[in-house]
């Protein structure tokens, strides 16, 4: 015999269990995704150090002041396509986590929907006479929360694709901005 209270029970139980999945699975790509930051950064701080290291050098080594600004000069061009490429690759690995979070949310969303509407379902077949309103309430609201969830969904995605699209459009005004000093250069 199916009675409500052993029902909700067991749906509040899989319920949390399917949440404690979630977020382990979330936890689990976030960690991953800080691991790929952490070591960009790590490669970038060591490539930088040395970048700057074997600068000092050259500037220390010059000769006179002409040949200081000739050497800061040359740099200019190196640096800015370094940060270019950070920057490049931050985001790559923001769009990748982005991605991989919002496909689990996805999954996870859809699978508590179906769950919340299998409970809905059986409660409308074993509910007294007279409550098919509140019922059709229920699902009347597990159907606009999914769609809010979809429209947030989205947004996301939008808000994503635009800030990888005006990144990418500022790397595009930024790249011949910095080839102007190497050409300009007489050697």
């Amino acid at each position: 015999m199916f009675t409500p209270t052993d029902s909700l029970s067991n749906a509040a139980k899989a319920s949390i269990d399917t949440q404690l999945a979630a977020m382990s699975d979330l936890a689990s790509k976030t960690l991953l995704s800080v691991a790929e930051l952490t070591e960009l950064n790590i490669g970038t701080a060591k490539a930088a150090l040395e970048h700057a290291s074997a600068a000092a050098h050259q500037l220390l080594a010059a000769k006179d002041a002409q040949e200081v600004v000739q050497l800061s000069s040359a740099q200019t061009q190196p640096t800015a396509e370094k940060a270019l490429a950070y920057g490049r690759h931050l985001a790559s690995i923001a769009t990748k986590a982005q991605a991989e979070l919002a496909k689990t949310a996805e999954a996870r969303m859809a699978e508590t929907s179906r769950e919340i509407n299998k409970l809905l379902n059986k409660l409308s077949e074993s509910a007294p006479a007279g409550s098919e309103q509140a019922i059709s309430f229920l699902q009347a609201s597990v159907a606009n929360a999914n769609a809010a969830y979809e429209q947030l969904l989205k947004a996301s995605k939008n808000a994503i694709n635009t800030v990888e699209e005006s990144f990418n459009e500022a790397a595009r005004h930024f790249v011949p901005a910095t080839d102007k000093p190497s050409r300009s250069k007489k050697q």
